[in-house]
């Protein structure tokens, strides 16, 4: 029953080790959240390394990953599945959602806050006691497989009204909180990622900071630890720390005038 093909399994397995660079204790607090199967909710703002850890705990557990990038489109059968009309007729597809659950996998939802919360609830019956995924379209109930484990992102920086995971669907969740790493294992991420030195990661992680400080006043979020990477990268491949700076954090940012020149100041000011 929980059987999949060795060569559909092998193709979402992580074969090398993505970098991810321990905060606190988060890694254990997942390795015993896995072991209870028990759903989790990974917190925090973009580009803070939610997705990095994933697939770095997937790797460490030996286990699959599907990830799925969660956008207002995105319909239930989007997750679930449909049926397909072809030359032979019509043939049922799994969808992501259905896939890890056979062949137990960890689905990763990636910004589940983007998907319609008609979409979402389609998760409920997977997240509780019951473990099951209802194919109302095929007639099937689906019991997932041992090893399956269902993992969201959430920021809560962009909720809204509009735009929130209900309460029914929260409480369904364990939660670990992320953020941007302290000074000097951020400069560590961002030396090791982009291969620059310790002083250009510093100065960069310094360039952050700046604009960390302006959320709220003008920025709806900071640079991103994921920002600084790619302006590392450019650094390292030539491009003047300025010039690469304005190219990777400021521009991507903002598009308020008044704005990129504070954030091209904080950038002068370090380069």
């Amino acid at each position: 029953m929980y059987d999949a093909p060795d060569m559909d399994r092998n193709q979402y397995l992580i074969v090398d080790e993505p970098y991810y660079r321990t905060v606190a204790d988060e890694v254990a607090l997942y390795e015993a959240a896995y072991a209870a199967r028990m759903p989790v909710m990974l917190k925090g703002p973009t580009g803070c390394g939610k997705t990095r850890f994933v697939e770095h705990m997937a790797w460490k557990l030996g286990k699959p990953l599907i990830t799925v990038a969660c956008n207002e489109d995105m319909t239930a059968s989007d997750l679930v599945g449909r049926f397909l009309l072809d030359i032979n007729g019509t043939r049922w597809q799994d969808g992501p959602l259905t896939v890890a659950a056979r062949m137990g996998a960890i689905c990763y939802l990636d910004e589940v806050v983007e998907a319609r919360q008609d979409t979402t609830v389609v998760i409920h019956p997977l997240t509780d006691h019951r473990r099951v995924l209802p194919l109302e379209k095929k007639g099937e109930l689906l019991s997932a497989h041992p090893d399956f484990q269902i993992v969201i992102s959430y920021n809560p920086g962009y909720q809204s009204l509009m735009k929130d995971l209900k309460q029914s669907t929260k409480q369904r969740f364990a939660a670990l909180d992320f953020d941007y790493p302290g000074a000097q294992a951020e400069a560590e991420i961002i030396a090791h990622e982009a291969g620059v030195d310790a002083d250009v990661a510093a100065k960069l992680v310094q360039v952050a900071q700046r604009s960390r400080n302006l959320k709220g006043h003008g920025l709806d979020e900071g640079m991103s630890t994921r920002l600084l990477v790619y302006a590392a990268q450019l650094i390292n491949r030539g491009i003047a720390p300025v010039d690469a700076c304005k190219m990777a954090l400021v521009r991507p940012l903002t598009d308020d005038a008044d704005m990129r020149d504070t954030l091209d100041a904080a950038v002068g000011t370090y380069f």
